[in-house]
């Protein structure tokens, strides 16, 4: 699927995983990209990696936390023009980390809060372009977890901010929705990939199959952002490989 040229496109996140490959779809379909990362190491390594990928269009690496309100103020007003973001930054702390309250509100502001502060900053800019946002929420938006409380909890949110901002916004022609990616394999679930017991049950599970790929999500965000889908709003759409209905 292409998008109308040009495109200003932000994705937070966009150094790795998920959003590395949205990124590079959208660049691939003509779009002007920045792409955030939240630490140097982490757009150093992207910006070697990426471009033997990007037939058309750019990518442009970031340094942001989205914990960091002032740098999100500071990044969106570099911008003159945006048409659509895409929130991808997040983090997980396994292990049973997220029991500890401290790392609980660390998983909860980067997950939940980070999204909604890049996604006020960006509301001038996206109501000028009557542009989309696409949110990252999870299986665990649903199911819940008995292991990362913080990140589940995070991801309820991203549901429920999705919808909220989709009803305050939807008079101003931006368009929110999210994705509810299943077990993709990314940097976030490698620990689960080397598992061999918790993969093949997951693989098991699956209706399709398989785990999925990143690639397997950027063709359901390009066409959330796209002129097909201009009467879609406050949708949260599980790519799971059939998962979640399992």
């Amino acid at each position: 699927m292409s998008i109308p040229a040009p495109r200003q496109v932000l994705v937070t996140g966009g150094t790795s995983g998920i959003g590395l490959a949205i990124a590079q779809r959208f660049a691939s379909s003509g779009g002007q990209v920045l792409a955030t990362g939240r630490t140097l190491d982490e757009v150093n390594v992207a910006r070697s990696e990426a471009s033997r990928d990007i037939a058309t269009g750019t990518i442009r690496f970031e340094e942001l936390d989205v914990s960091d309100g002032d740098a999100i103020t500071r990044l969106v007003g570099s911008l003159d023009r945006l048409d659509v973001l895409v929130n991808c930054a997040g983090m997980i702390a396994r292990g049973g980390r997220e029991f500890d309250p401290v790392v609980f509100q660390q998983v909860i502001d980067v997950n939940l809060n980070g999204m909604m502060r890049v996604c006020v900053a960006s509301q001038p800019l996206l109501a000028r372009s009557r542009g989309a946002i696409v949110n990252t929420a999870s299986m665990l938006s649903f199911f819940g977890s008995g292991f990362v409380p913080g990140y589940s909890a995070s991801k309820g949110g991203v549901v429920q901010l999705t919808r909220s901002l989709a009803i305050a916004w939807g008079g101003m022609g931006i368009r929110v929705n999210a994705l509810a990616p299943g077990w993709i394999i990314t940097p976030l679930t490698q620990p689960l990939v080397d598992d061999a017991a918790r993969r093949d049950a997951i693989v098991a599970r699956t209706p399709l199959g398989r785990w999925g790929r990143p690639e397997d999500v950027t063709g359901a965000v390009l066409f959330l952002c796209s002129p097909e889908a201009e009467f879609i709003t406050g949708v949260v759409l599980p790519v799971d490989g059939g998962y979640a209905i399992a």
